[in-house]
């Protein structure tokens, strides 16, 4: 599977790592790692995220909202130099902690 997910052993952080490519065809599978969950803190790993696409936001958008919007702790860690540019250019650095 492309889309890991795992929660904290006190169920206090969400933890969603992607492996590849992000893109609509993970769509199912990210939303299914955080639907029918409280969300308290969520880190998006993307160590071994290859590539990510606009449905890619649309999808960290969903996944904000879902959380509580601006209220949400969402962090996203290891997003490579490319990644980063990506999430910048698309101003996502105001509104996710990005590492």
């Amino acid at each position: 599977m492309s889309v890991i997910s795992e929660m904290s052993q006190d169920g206090q952080k969400l933890t969603i790592s992607i492996k590849g490519r992000f893109d609509f065809a993970k769509h199912q599978q990210f939303r299914d790692a955080y639907e029918n969950k409280e969300l308290a803190a969520v880190v998006v790993d993307l160590k071994d995220a290859t590539y990510l696409d606009s449905s890619a936001l649309g999808m960290l958008l969903l996944l904000r909202d879902h959380a509580g919007g601006d209220d949400s702790d969402i962090r996203v860690v290891n997003s490579s130099s490319d990644v980063r540019k990506i999430l910048a250019i698309s101003n996502f650095d105001k509104l996710f902690d990005i590492s």
